[in-house]
């Protein structure tokens, strides 16, 4: 019987697995704006100054998120997050338990709605996850993101009201 999948806050404790996901993550430069090259200080100050989480399975780091307000004052009340995935744990539903748990969590945190402002149109598992959590595409950017294989594609914004989202079940 395999341990289940806990999600809990992020700890400094975390912070080495977490940046090991960062940096197998970006060095794709499929999904997202970071360079290659960032550095683990950088990589800190980004993920770490947002409420980070961690799926954790047993002892292991399977994946990680972070919620904050996409924008300050007045639009405040907009949640933005990332989310980031170990390869060897994809298809194992880590990013659907985070994004469950994300939606709660923003929700008790106050935030009325979820908005990614950058998720590449040619990440096609993201951006069926996303639909699947009842996010909508609310524009697309032509050319925003610079693939590293594909040149530049374009990117989606998705949004989410928070309204339907209860204390136990997100869908």
């Amino acid at each position: 019987m395999t341990p289940a999948i806990n999600i809990i806050p992020a700890t400094e404790a975390h912070a080495g697995a977490v940046w090991r996901i960062f940096r197998e993550v970006i060095a794709a430069g499929d999904a997202y704006v970071f360079e290659a090259d960032t550095t683990y200080e950088a990589f800190l100050a980004y993920w770490f100054a947002a409420r980070a989480y961690v799926a954790m399975e047993g002892a292991e780091v399977l994946g990680s998120y972070i919620i904050k307000p996409n924008l300050p004052g007045r639009a405040s009340h907009v949640a933005n997050a990332s989310y980031m995935v170990a390869a060897a744990a994809r298809g194992k539903g880590v990013g659907g338990l985070m994004c469950a748990h994300s939606l709660r969590e923003a929700k008790s945190q106050g935030f009325r709605a979820m908005q990614f402002n950058i998720v590449v149109s040619t990440n096609v598992t993201a951006v069926a996850l996303w639909q699947k959590h009842g996010f909508a595409i609310i524009g697309t950017v032509p050319g925003a993101f610079r693939h590293e294989t594909l040149g530049y594609v374009d990117a989606h914004v998705m949004f989410r009201d928070l309204a339907d989202i209860g204390d136990g079940s997100a869908q």
